[in-house]
């Protein structure tokens, strides 16, 4: 493997995950997410009762103290792809000055562990105090807040942090919060269906990895970022049967089975049996209805289609 091929190095550092590889397209599910040209990704942990709000800010300012500069000469200059957002409540002038894209995890930065194989590079952080499951035969219930406390206050607390300082931190929500952060990137470039594929080829990856080693699918707090290199090879598809897919299947299983081992390596911490003796699980309860697609006229000629909830709000 030549070094442009494995050029996607992570430094860690005061808590913080840098991936970098100059000129990357990313596609971030995370805070701010979306698309992103820069030469930056970033997964930060976060101190013991974080609760913070201005996430931005709070990104930006963390990067800078661990000497991961905004500046343009460190990372790009965190220069937007297609899909910028406009500046809202918490983006701003901060939003603008991330270097690129960033997600908050409460599992210590060194768990993280990395896999390459082929094109493919991935990271991840796993903690799972927080599952997520889904079962296939629902008890029946009903959807949760559109807004819940846990989402005002913050978007992930922590498992385990002794690397970040939790002095610039106020609003102490509720502690004891995992995560899944993984970052994917190839040396190939893909087409632009390429590249919104292959996050859900790396949420697949996850899902059923998580679902051998600990029986649930994710957590409440789950988030990926995929790249992929302008300059590279061209890749038009990023499916399973690809080299791009089979080798993000392949890195995304062995860094997140790593990461979960290094995590709970110590007696301290261990995987919950269930949802209801985790510090914070859930569970979908909930059941959809079923219903046949319509055809000929539209939806509102076909008596089948029951009314949605949502329908016109």
């Amino acid at each position: 493997m030549s070094g442009r091929e494995c050029a996607y190095e992570a430094v860690r550092r005061d808590g913080v995950l840098r991936v970098r590889r100059p000129g990357t397209e990313w596609l971030s599910s995370g805070w701010s997410g979306g698309r992103w040209t820069s030469d930056c990704a970033y997964n930060l942990s976060v101190p013991d009762g974080w609760g913070q709000r201005n996430l931005g800010t709070y990104i930006v300012d963390r990067l800078d103290r661990t000497g991961f500069s905004v500046r343009e000469r460190d990372c790009g200059g965190g220069r937007f792809g297609e899909s910028e957002e406009k500046a809202n409540s918490d983006a701003g002038d901060a939003r603008r000055r991330l270097p690129g894209p960033a997600l908050l995890t409460g599992v210590d930065i060194d768990d993280a562990r990395g896999a390459r194989c082929g094109p493919v590079t991935a990271y991840a952080t796993a903690g799972i105090s927080n599952p997520a499951a889904l079962p296939m035969d629902p008890s029946g219930g009903s959807l949760p807040a559109r807004e819940s406390a846990a989402e005002r206050d913050s978007t992930v607390t922590t498992e385990e942090n002794h690397d970040a300082d939790a002095s610039t931190d106020a609003d102490s929500s509720e502690p004891g919060t995992g995560t899944v952060n993984v970052i994917v990137g190839t040396t190939r470039e893909l087409a632009p269906g390429a590249l919104t594929n292959l996050l859900a080829v790396a949420a697949e990856a996850k899902t059923a990895t998580l679902l051998a080693e600990t029986g649930f699918p994710g957590t409440t707090t789950d988030a990926i970022v995929v790249g992929h290199d302008p300059a590279g090879r061209r890749a038009e598809f990023s499916g399973s049967a690809t080299a791009v897919g089979a080798a993000t299947r392949a890195c995304v299983r062995e860094a997140v089975r790593a990461s979960l081992r290094a995590h709970y390596r110590d007696a301290e911490f261990g995987l919950p049996p269930s949802v209801e003796e985790a510090a914070y699980g859930v569970s979908t309860e909930v059941e959809a209805t079923v219903f046949r697609p319509a055809t000929g006229a539209g939806v509102d000629a076909d008596p089948e289609r029951p009314a949605s909830p949502d329908d016109g709000a």
